[in-house]
């Protein structure tokens, strides 16, 4: 039994799509915005927490988008699983954003951002997946003024920071608000996960910025960064940058080459690697 329910081959579709995991803490509502995509109850749901223990993959096949929904079991803290179904119930969840594409962080509106979805967060960031925040139950807020969206958001960015380059969008799994929005946002994010530059445009772009704020000196010696390309076939947007002392290249400059890339191309919504080599 314990090997079924850990092997993966037999949870997964063999059909190659794009795959979208729905994931969360418990009782956020994941189950209720697959069956609002679906258009149809097929997952049960209930205000008890911990209903669906398995992921369960649905093909999704309107508005020109086709691609698997993967509904998953809510991830609680570790101290807080108690019951031996529940262990490999989040065990497969954690599977199933492994083998995802973008993944759905879902939120409760009434609850705000917790340290759980944080954990959460931290999964799909140590994999490499593609993000797409959905805040749910925002029918049960009364006050929705655009402070207060804003109040949302910038919290959110500011607790999953330094990766704040992703979609948040507000929704109602229960009134179908927004959620047709929810799956052009993952379909946006996964074009730009596939995203290529040409290296021409990269180079005429990139190296007067770079030339203009150069990496900071490093005991007296200057890093002349003289071109970039970007890696074919990679999971993720991965681009190398070719430079004289490539060891003296520091994460905080790192991060200022790939907000740029950032900034002069849409990315939104998915990570991105930035290499530093010798030429």
């Amino acid at each position: 039994m314990v090997s079924l329910l850990t092997d993966k081959k037999a949870e997964e579709p063999e059909e190659e799509l794009p795959r979208i995991a729905v994931v969360g803490r418990p009782n956020v509502g994941k189950s209720s915005l697959i069956n609002a995509f679906i258009g149809e109850d097929r997952h049960i749901v209930t205000d008890i927490a911990g209903t669906t223990r398995d992921s369960i993959y649905t093909k999704y096949n309107k508005f020109g988008l086709n691609f698997f929904l993967v509904d998953t079991a809510g991830i609680r803290k570790k101290g807080k699983v108690e019951e031996d179904l529940e262990y490999y119930s989040v065990i497969r969840s954690i599977r199933s954003i492994e083998g995802s594409d973008v993944c759905v962080l879902m939120l409760d509106a009434t609850k705000g951002i917790e340290s759980q979805d944080l954990n959460i967060f931290s999964i799909i960031q140590k994999n490499k997946k593609s993000l797409v925040v959905c805040v749910n139950k925002w029918d049960m807020i009364e006050d929705k003024n655009q402070q207060v969206i804003k109040s949302y958001t910038t919290a959110i960015r500011e607790r999953l920071a330094p990766f704040t380059d992703f979609p948040i969008l507000f929704i109602s799994a229960l009134t179908k608000q927004r959620i047709l929005k929810v799956l052009e946002s993952c379909k946006e994010v996964y074009d730009n996960r596939k995203k290529r530059i040409p290296t021409a445009k990269l180079n005429e772009t990139m190296l007067p910025i770079i030339e203009k704020t150069p990496p900071p000196a490093w005991k007296g010696k200057y890093i002349k960064i003289k071109y970039v390309t970007q890696l074919q076939e990679t999971y993720i947007p991965s681009f190398v940058f070719f430079c004289n002392l490539p060891q003296w290249v520091k994460e905080p400059y790192k991060r200022f080459l790939e907000n740029k890339i950032r900034e002069n191309w849409n990315f939104c919504g998915t990570p991105i690697n930035i290499f530093i080599r010798e030429k």
